[in-house]
């Protein structure tokens, strides 16, 4: 069972999340209060604790909980959007960041949503540059943090996809985050997973991790024109990488 449990997709930990979320909620906790331990969510939940760790990996990606060395682990103020969407309805619950939902996964070809990203992503970091706040920048940051800390592929890609979505909101533009929400569906999808899986190793997630941070350098130095060589460098490996282009 642990096995496979490693290997649990994303999906599969999002969904175990919005479990979380929901019993949570029926037991009238909220934002401040602490959740019970690993094992014992393990215990009330019916799965692995293995499993239980990838959830709280995805909630925590997400915002809506914090760790605190030797206190345990606790709703943040923005679990309180996501238990307000529960309540009304219990379908789009999680992944809540910057005030809109994580739509459904959708499995539009790897190759579009590449050549979609190439095309929003750095062009919308000037507004990054102009609009983001010191919260914003302190998401990124957690973000990265996160991806440093990930110990498989999930994991990471959960900070992965964190990240790029915190980036994107930081512009502030309710249009755009509508936009970049679809992107966001696609790297949900089957087809996205699988083949990302397959790209994937340690040293393509280090370098990766080189990339973030140096995007995240740029946008707190509010430099536009390193922000967006930055990112555009970043998604051409990541092309080169899914699509085969490179090694």
């Amino acid at each position: 069972m642990d096995g496979t449990e490693r290997v649990m997709s994303a999906k599969h930990g999002r969904r175990l999340a919005e479990l979380i979320l929901a019993e949570s909620e029926r037991t009238g906790l909220g934002p401040g209060s602490r959740l019970p331990t690993e094992r014992q969510l393990a215990v009330d939940l019916g799965v692995t604790r293995s499993g239980v760790r990838l959830a709280l990996a995805a909630l925590e990606a997400d915002g809506l909980i914090s760790r605190e060395v030797g206190r345990g682990t606790f709703f943040s103020n923005a679990a309180g959007q996501a238990f307000d969407a529960l309540r009304a309805s219990p379908d789009e619950v999680a992944g809540r960041v910057a005030g809109y939902p994580a739509p459904a996964a959708t499995d539009f070809a790897p190759a579009d949503v590449m050549t979609i990203r190439r095309l929003l992503e750095p062009q919308a970091l000037p507004l990054v540059v102009m609009w983001a706040t010191a919260r914003d920048f302190a998401e990124m940051e957690r973000c990265v943090a996160g991806g440093d800390q990930a110990v498989n592929y999930e994991e990471f890609e959960t900070w992965d996809l964190a990240l790029h979505r915190v980036i994107m909101a930081a512009a502030h533009s309710p249009l755009l985050a509508a936009l970049y929400s679809v992107v966001e569906s696609a790297r949900h999808g089957q087809v996205w997973g699988d083949l990302k899986r397959r790209s994937a190793s340690s040293q393509r997630r280090a370098v990766y991790q080189e990339d973030h941070r140096a995007i995240v350098t740029a946008l707190r130095a509010r430099d536009a024109d390193a922000a967006v060589e930055s990112m555009r460098t970043h998604l051409t490996r990541v092309a080169g990488h899914l699509l085969g282009e490179t090694r």
